[in-house]
């Protein structure tokens, strides 16, 4: 029998996302698999982790790794069958760890039996599963430019029509005006639901309601409508989360997607503050340095915006975005204490964290070769920009910098051949650093960064103003230290970090001249915080500064 989670459990909770091909293999095919985590949950168990956010393991001809679904009541056999998928679920659980499915509910493969059939005729039932116009074949219907480039619109000539993808061709997007697509998909959750699973990571769900004779993708018009569907359809089980991925959301619309009511969904996964380092108009490509007043003024929006009626998730990384010590930190000489930095900065704040599957050993970007890649965005882009004329360096330093490889290399476990991943040869190469990162080496040093993460958790978990506390910015004009409280009746938090690699001077607050640090990435502390430190401080009954 499985644990009966209590109404809001994520609240309290930090989830740990695992890509599945570059966790842990088993067989020695190069690629992660299902037996490979159940092999970890012993691991996670001792970080503390309350959930495991699984990326897609559905059946799929892996054009776009697992988002491009072709069977969602089926495992696709590299990663196990499933009876692996269950045995997962029923051991995180006993390990008091749940299972949060990534579940793609905004197009499918073209694989998918419902495709199939859509193309065989314009009056098979699953031709409306789609999204179609009419046209001829050397004019699509607009210029819309899909996300892993190219038009949005491909032709299928079995019924004489284009249909609509916002990825890639193989990726067609479902018709969410069709009542059917809908029934469907709330009965495959269900299904999910009745396996025992914890809750639902909803991959790309601002773009259900698109729009595409208006040009509108992300947040069209009926969108809130068939949120509140969904949730009254699918997700009434009692603590079952739903996390709303939202590249489109602002906090406004944000208190709609994760209102308390639970009328729509658990809380949303947006990006405002990750994409502060993107050029104006250049997508993520085009890295500017990131000004850390704007990172303190986004976070701090989203902080007081939502609080109290909304509900947003804390994260650095995922398998979408480059590893944050590379990005933000500084993955050479102040590796460690630059991760921990973020980590603390990160831990403090209101909202459900996201530890991503190596961000606790600190891992780093990679660089490879162009023929090393796999990944179809990457790949993507260095063939449209060295055909648009851009030099070929300038695009390889795009894709060292922002490229999504650099988190999906392998999880370095150990100093063994291929960081303890694989016995064969593994699909994306391993961060040749990984003699000196891996988890061996972190789980026997008492200062790593996994056991700050570890730390960081049960802090969590022990103090309500974590979950509670009203946030204020303190120092909002400093371009190197990004100071701020977490404030309720009982409790006072001061998170002190130097976002910079040189000493910084600082003074505590007054009345936090006696509080009690809770954690920081230095053991000697004075008035000069040194590069990249910071500290956690906690006060209880204390008189307001």
């Amino acid at each position: 029998m499985l644990q009966k989670r209590e109404r809001g459990w994520w609240k309290k909770a930090v989830i740990y996302q695992i890509y599945p091909k570059s966790f842990q293999d088993t067989n020695g095919d190069g690629i992660g698999d299902l037996p490979g985590i159940l092999q970890h949950l012993d691991y996670l168990a001792e970080l503390g982790i309350d959930a495991i956010w699984l990326c897609p393991v559905y059946a799929s001809p892996q054009v776009d790794n697992g988002y491009d679904i072709a069977d969602y009541e089926d495992i696709w056999p590299v990663l196990g069958t499933m009876e692996d998928m269950e045995n997962l679920i029923r051991e995180a659980d006993r390990r008091g760890i749940g299972i949060i499915m990534d579940l793609v509910l905004n197009h499918t493969s073209n694989q998918h039996r419902w495709f199939q059939a859509a193309c065989t005729s314009r009056d098979s039932p699953y031709h409306d599963y789609y999204v179609w116009r009419d046209g001829t074949p050397d004019t699509p219907p607009n210029d819309m430019m899909a996300c892993f480039g190219g038009s949005m619109w491909t032709w299928e000539p079995h019924v004489q029509q284009w249909y609509f993808h916002q990825f890639a061709p193989e990726q067609p997007d479902l018709n969410w005006d069709s009542p059917a697509v809908r029934q469907e998909l709330y009965h495959m959750i269900r299904f999910w639901v009745d396996k025992g699973v914890a809750g639902f990571r909803l991959d790309v769900i601002d773009q259900i309601a698109k729009d595409p004779d208006r040009k509108i993708t992300g947040n069209g018009p009926k969108l809130h409508a068939y949120l509140r569907e969904l949730s009254r359809e699918a997700f009434r089980e009692e603590g079952l989360v739903s996390v709303g991925e939202a590249w489109g959301a602002d906090p406004e619309r944000a208190r709609l997607y994760s209102a308390p009511d639970g009328s729509e969904l658990s809380m949303v996964f947006q990006f405002q503050h990750i994409c502060l380092d993107n050029a104006p108009g250049g997508e993520k490509w085009d890295v500017i340095p990131l000004k850390l007043t704007d990172l303190k003024r986004c976070l701090s929006r989203w902080q007081t915006e939502l609080h109290g009626c909304g509900w947003n998730s804390l994260f650095w990384n995922n398998h979408d975005l480059p590893r944050i010590v590379s990005r933000w930190g500084d993955d050479r000489r102040y590796r460690v204490e630059s991760a921990k930095m973020l980590a603390i900065l990160l831990y403090g704040l209101e909202g459900t964290p996201y530890l991503y599957q190596g961000e606790e050993l600190a891992m780093t970007n990679i660089q490879l070769p162009i023929d090393q890649y796999q990944d179809v965005e990457l790949l993507n882009l260095y063939r449209d920009r060295i055909a648009a004329g851009y030099p070929e360096e300038d695009v390889m330093r795009s894709i060292w910098a922002r490229g999504r490889d650099n988190a999906r290399t392998p999880m370095q476990w150990n100093a063994g051949p291929n960081a303890g991943f694989t016995e064969g040869t593994p699909w994306l190469p391993v961060n040749p650093n990984y003699r000196e990162i891996n988890a061996e080496a972190a789980l026997a040093d008492p200062n790593s960064v996994f056991h700050c993460y570890q730390k960081l958790i049960a802090l969590r978990k022990r103090y309500p103003v974590f979950q509670d506390g009203t946030f204020t910015l303190l120092e909002p004009d400093s371009e190197s230290l990004f100071v701020y409280t977490r404030e309720t009746a009982d409790e006072l938090l001061l998170v002190v970090c130097n976002f910079t690699g040189n000493p910084e001077p600082y003074s505590l607050p007054d009345a936090f001249q006696r509080a009690e640090l809770l954690l920081s990435n230095y053991t000697t502390h004075t008035d000069i915080l040194q590069p990249y430190e910071a500290r956690l401080y906690r006060k209880e009954e204390y008189h307001a500064i």
